[in-house]
């Protein structure tokens, strides 16, 4: 195409992002019709993309991190014939592939893009993957909004991206100047950004955004830049074409008033086809070599303590020996996490992330776009800096596996600070999530197979200090199960626990067999999905007298799940929940259990409670009864 023949189709790009937005009386035309110069030199020229076959490994990814333009997204599409312009024109209606923000719906959509800052750290992971793993010459291109940049995740990416030195990266950043309401933080000033990313390691090319020759040079240029990435800062204008909303702050998030003047203005384009260029490359994936006779790591039952982080690491390990398509990302905690493991086994699977927990969830997301089986770990308590990504990862459809560490007061001296108290509940609120809470070796290593094998997000907890091994090595752990770890057929209360808690309720139901009262003791080492015909069978056999126990607040965590599990329950039984109740301080693990009332002597305690009540099943009220 010309230069003249591109700017018509750049104009058309802002046609159809009014029109689109003007169908659903909503969306974002002024954030698209920005950029849609930079989009058309990028179609026209640069991008190699076979549309017709989305799933071509060795097509260039175009993330658009700046999910908000997605009327621009959309345009490009029927731009590209992967849709028509009447599907163009349900954009935001009910039951429409095109969503208010893109998400993998669409199967020329990566992942769901819309929370800011988010794009294009998941760029530079698809990009790292493209170099190591795949080891295939794709391109990644990501679209960024100026206000977006102040986002801290970006820079993460930024310095990240720079490290790496991942040439086949990049980043356009649309500096229109104005975001939701006013001007952004830096307005126009395109050495802001330009400089910081080229003291991070990038190229960075100042450009006039609507100039259809300097994009085009521009591009030309960071395709030819090896060893770093590229920033392509453009300055542009934001509703760029029509004098209804051409730099006009309170246009952004709403369609024209008077959207035929701004076509008739644009020059009343018709639609305009671009045959975009399909990959030059057709090479395979790269895959690493498996030895399935690996044998697992596996611990002897009542042998010295192991804390089950040491077995995650261990067991992680043996599982990447076993299957290539795993790998693991690691937040600078590998010598505590136990991902050293890995490193000295798998070191080309290994990735450092440093500590940028926001960036390693966006590289184990960018991983996964391509197939690949990221588990990310790092101190359970710092997962809560990325968890606006694993939210986001949800949309995606992503499979991820975490491991968050050194959860709960029972990790001793470190203090508040790097105790977990809510991860549970943080993870369980996930849609379709699967929450892990293994209390010995084995178990872990098991739990780390499931978690291998299950789609979207599962999180295992593990903990810091050693614990009992009480399980064998061929013992098997289902995801959605728990385990009946004692119990006779005239038990009188039943006792819930999982990972640490686990140990004080075996503890508990010895020093009650003392008293003359029989405890069932429940490992609900699966607390979501959790196994609600176990709990019910115990609640019936014990008069639905429950005990839970956890290291963790009591709201949310595993208390909530074992009640949740009786809700629609015609008999309800009477749950005690001991979680942390008050702000805990630094002290030895079994000191913080005990002052923090969820060790042994408390279970005992509330378990006597119940048992002197008798039984406990109830009805639930009916509606209106008096």
């Amino acid at each position: 195409m010309t230069n003249e023949e591109i700017h018509q189709l750049a104009q058309r790009l802002r046609i159809d992002s009014i029109r689109a937005a003007d169908a659903a009386q909503s969306g974002h035309p002024t954030s698209s019709m920005s950029a849609a110069d930079l989009m058309a030199v990028l179609m026209a020229r640069h991008l190699r993309y076979d549309y017709d076959d989305p799933e071509n490994a060795n097509n260039d990814h175009l993330i658009f991190s700046k999910g908000h333009a997605s009327p621009l997204v959309y345009a490009m599409f029927a731009a590209a014939g992967a849709i028509t312009d009447e599907e163009l024109l349900t954009f935001r209606k009910f039951g429409s592939r095109l969503e208010g923000h893109p998400t993998p719906v669409l199967p020329w959509i990566d992942v769901a893009t819309g929370s800011l800052g988010q794009g294009m750290p998941i760029a530079a992971g698809i990009a790292l993957c493209a170099r190591d793993l795949d080891r295939l010459p794709y391109r990644v291109w990501t679209l960024c909004g100026d206000s977006e940049m102040a986002e801290g995740s970006v820079w993460e990416a930024v310095e990240h991206a720079g490290k790496e030195g991942l040439d086949n990266l990049v980043v356009i950043v649309d500096v229109n100047r104005l975001g939701q309401r006013g001007e952004t933080m830096h307005g126009w000033n395109l050495h802001s950004y330009a400089d910081r990313a080229r003291a991070s390691g990038w190229s960075a090319i100042e450009i006039d955004g609507h100039d259809i020759a300097a994009i085009d040079r521009a591009f030309s240029e960071a395709e030819a830049t090896a060893d770093r990435p590229t920033m392509i800062v453009a300055r542009t204008i934001k509703g760029y074409g029509a004098s209804e909303t051409a730099d006009q702050p309170g246009k952004h998030g709403q369609p024209l008033k008077d959207p035929q003047k701004a076509i008739q203005e644009l020059g009343d384009v018709g639609p305009v086809h671009v045959e975009v260029a399909k990959p030059e490359s057709a090479g395979a994936p790269h895959r690493f070599d498996e030895d399935a006779s690996v044998a697992l790591p596996s611990y002897e039952v009542g042998g010295d303590p192991v804390p089950t982080r040491k077995a995650f690491g261990s067991g992680l390990a043996g599982l990447m020996q076993r299957r290539g398509d795993v790998v693991a990302l690691d937040g600078e905690v590998g010598n505590s996490t136990h991902l050293e493991d890995v490193l000295a086994k798998t070191p080309e699977r290994y990735f450092e992330v440093y500590i940028a927990e926001q960036m390693m969830m966006a590289e184990a997301v960018g991983f996964q776009v391509r197939g690949w089986t990221p588990f990310a770990a790092t101190f359970a308590a710092f997962l809560s800096r990325a968890y606006d990504f694993v939210r986001m990862a949800v949309i995606s459809e992503a499979k991820l596996c975490l491991n968050g560490s050194h959860a709960g007061v029972s990790i001793g001296e470190d203090g508040p600070s790097q105790m977990a108290l809510e991860d549970l509940a943080e993870f369980r609120a996930l849609g379709d999530s699967v929450v892990l809470y293994p209390c010995d070796p084995n178990q872990t290593v098991k739990l780390v197979q499931e978690m291998a094998d299950q789609p979207g997000i599962s999180y295992l907890r593990s903990s810091r200090s050693g614990m009992p091994t009480i399980y064998g090595p061929d013992e098997a752990f289902r995801i959605g199960g728990s385990k009946v770890v004692r119990e006779s057929d005239d038990d009188q209360v039943t006792l819930i626990g999982a990972g640490v808690t686990l140990h004080e309720a075996l503890k508990a139901a010895e020093a009650l067999a003392g008293d003359g009262i029989n405890a069932r003791v429940i490992d609900v080492y699966s607390v979501k999905p959790i196994d609600h015909e176990t709990l019910a069978a115990a609640s019936a056999a014990t008069g639905g007298r429950l005990v839970v126990a956890e290291d963790h607040w009591p709201e949310g965590g595993l208390g909530d799940a074992v009640l949740s599990t009786f809700a629609d329950s015609d008999e309800r039984p009477r749950v005690v929940k001991l979680g942390v109740d008050h702000l805990p301080g630094s002290g030895k693990g079994a000191e913080l259990l005990h002052d923090c009332g969820i060790d042994a002597d408390a279970i005992v305690a509330a378990a006597r409670r119940l048992a002197s009540l008798g039984p406990q099943l109830a009805r639930p009220a009916t509606a209106g009864a008096s």
